[in-house]
């Protein structure tokens, strides 16, 4: 039974980190801003779920707020704000 956890362990840490890399390449590499905004998001919940698996819930819980959340909220609305100058001709 041990080695099954073992297993499942790695397998879970290796599809976090390939899921954030996946992510951060499409953050990259996204067309449209709002697309790479929305890969940022994910990147940061798949970083926050590889330190769910590495048991650092602390971590975890601050990466999902900060990472995840917040500078997906900020990120959102400073591309509102510019997208609203610009069709005002300023």
């Amino acid at each position: 039974m041990s080695d099954l956890n073992g297993i499942l362990v790695f397998v879970l840490n290796t599809l976090a980190v390939l899921g954030a890399v996946a992510a951060a390449c499409v953050a990259v590499r996204a067309e449209k801003r709002i697309d790479s905004v929305i890969a940022l998001a994910a990147t940061g919940s798949f970083i926050a779920l590889e330190f769910i698996l590495l048991q650092a819930p602390d971590v975890a819980i601050a990466e999902a707020s900060v990472g995840a959340v917040l500078s997906t909220v900020l990120f959102v609305i400073a591309l509102r704000k510019v997208e609203t100058e610009k069709g005002e001709g300023k």
